[in-house]
């Protein structure tokens, strides 16, 4: 099993009219009743987002709602809040991370029952950037109205955008359905019950080959197969968003690239840049496209899959077409789904 493998995404979304993420109260309206889109400033240009934050709950909830995922509870204590941090029963726990302070009832040497204090904690092995626009955006405010009770209607403004906005992923293969409980912090992903827990479901203790003299739990090869499959399967049909009842936006990937590879580095961020006047338009990077595949060949493990769907960037159908020719020993070009399909097929010899 070759170490540190880890899948690397890039998505680009196409929205028309929306308001994803807001960002509370406007500042800037002269309405009293307004609401402002998130959005953030880079080289003197605008740039409109969704929180990194909001994405994994859209991706979350996918996978609730499309593949039957058991989500772990949420607890809230006083103003904290803390899932059940139980990563053997909730695949969110293992997939998305977890930090919780706690309590657990232990036999001392004398058999007596005690409650000891412990916090578990676990890094995510799911990253992931905010979406934002790949160019510059100016959102625009529209007026709207509740009109419907007797008397004066009530105003209120909202603002909304267009733009193809892009992000980024990046799941640690070799540490979902993985676990370590020695005491350092984010290593203490279990406590001493869940680990007996989990070697009761059939988990084993494997060799920490980065930490001398210790141990992890791993579970079993089809289940971890699976909570990663179900993770990266789940972009077919996220959905989510703010204003949904009157800006209902396609959250659903447009174009992605997915790749394994044995190192951190996620070398897909800049694949699109922006041209015009104003920044404003947004074109594929074709050759900073190439340029990757050609510096990281040594880096990529199987095959780079690239999905585009039908009507998006078809001016750059030619293209990529070339490039799929050009590397044809690493690169597949295909629909959206069919390429997470594809890649989904190859995780299942890369997962030991």
């Amino acid at each position: 099993m070759e170490n540190n493998l880890k899948t690397q995404g890039f998505v680009l979304l196409d929205v028309d009219a929306v308001a994803l993420n807001n960002a509370g109260k406007s500042t800037t309206s002269n309405f009293d009743n307004a609401v402002a889109t998130k959005t953030i400033f880079k080289n003197g240009k605008s740039y409109v987002y969704v929180s990194g934050q909001a994405w994994r709950y859209w991706w979350r909830e996918a996978l609730q709602k499309n593949l039957g995922w058991k989500l772990s509870p949420v607890t809230r204590e006083n103003k904290i809040a803390f899932t059940n941090a139980n990563p053997i029963e909730f695949p969110d726990d293992d997939v998305f991370g977890y930090m919780r302070a706690a309590s657990e009832e232990v036999v001392d040497e004398n058999g007596k029952k005690k409650n000891v204090n412990i916090t578990v904690t676990r890094i995510s092995p799911l990253k992931n950037s905010a979406i934002v626009s790949a160019a510059s955006v100016r959102p625009v405010e529209n007026w709207s109205s509740m009109a419907r009770q007797e008397g004066d209607a009530v105003p209120y403004a909202k603002q909304e955008y267009s733009a193809i906005m892009k992000g980024m992923f990046s799941l640690d293969l070799d540490m979902v359905g993985t676990f370590s409980n020695y005491n350092k912090t984010g290593y203490q992903n279990l406590s001493d019950k869940l680990k007996a827990e989990a070697l009761e479901r059939g988990a084993v203790e494997i060799v920490d080959n980065f930490v001398e003299n210790q141990k992890l739990i791993q579970l079993p090869r089809e289940t971890r197969i699976s909570r990663v499959i179900d993770t990266i399967s789940a972009l077919k049909n996220i959905s989510g968003g703010a204003m949904q009842t009157n800006n209902m936006g396609d959250v659903t990937p447009k174009f992605i690239v997915l790749a394994t590879t044995n190192t951190g580095n996620h070398p897909f961020s800049h694949i699109v840049k922006s041209t015009g006047d104003r920044d404003e338009v947004v074109v594929l990077n074709i050759e900073g496209l190439e340029e990757i595949l050609n510096e990281y060949k040594d880096n990529f493990v199987g095959k780079v899959f690239i999905g585009k769907r039908s009507g998006f960037f078809d001016d750059e159908n030619d293209a990529l077409k070339k490039l799929q020719e050009k590397f044809s020993e690493i690169v597949v070009l295909a629909s959206i789904n069919e390429t997470i399909d594809r890649y989904c097929e190859q995780l299942k010899s890369q997962i030991q």
